[in-house]
């Protein structure tokens, strides 16, 4: 993978690493009702249920469909992360079979941030709000530097951030500004 330089390099000061992991394929499955044969059918195929409301989970599934995160994003619609490529394409695949909701892929246009170390929720608390950081099996829609990003958790001790590429610049801007507080002074 090319190293990100620039606006996009990793951020890495005391207590707070965050970089730009590009081995994420996202995918929106969406236009459903959670208690309507959409859910119903993914249940049915992938022995998981979608996630409740505000929550985010990684499902222990076979070999085929392996390292998932489910993501609740809203009402009718869950975001789908894979870093294997063979069984993001079979969700995209299995879910065009189903008699409602669609599965749009993301993985363009939605950038994923992993941020990790002692400092995250200093962090979100200073860019964002309460509302942003995430409890291990969470995931929450909220403001961060002024634009929507996802955060997530479902790995103790590791943030995801879900930002549109758009504005991922941005967002790494921000953090960068705010990390640099976290400088021991000199």
């Amino acid at each position: 993978m090319d190293e990100l330089r620039g606006p996009y390099a990793d951020i890495e000061t005391a207590g707070l690493r965050v970089r730009i992991d590009r081995s994420w394929h996202v995918a929106s499955l969406r236009s459903f009702r959670p208690n309507e044969p959409f859910a119903a059918e993914f249940l049915a195929w992938s022995g998981t249920a979608l996630p409740a409301p505000q929550k985010a989970v990684a499902p222990q599934w076979p070999a085929v469909l392996s390292t998932f995160i489910l993501a609740w994003r809203s009402p009718s619609e869950t975001w789908a992360l894979s870093m294997d490529l063979p069984s993001f394409n079979s969700l995209k695949a299995r879910v065009s079979e189903f008699a409602q909701g669609c599965c749009v892929d993301q993985t363009g246009g939605l950038w994923v941030l992993k941020a990790t170390g002692a400092r995250v929720v200093d962090l979100l608390l200073r860019v964002g709000a309460l509302a942003s950081v995430p409890s291990t099996a969470a995931a929450h829609v909220s403001r961060i530097a002024e634009v929507p990003v996802m955060t997530l958790c479902v790995n103790p001790g590791e943030t995801l951030l879900i930002v549109e590429r758009a504005h991922a610049e941005h967002l790494l801007n921000w953090i960068r500004a705010t990390a640099a507080d976290f400088e021991p002074a000199a």
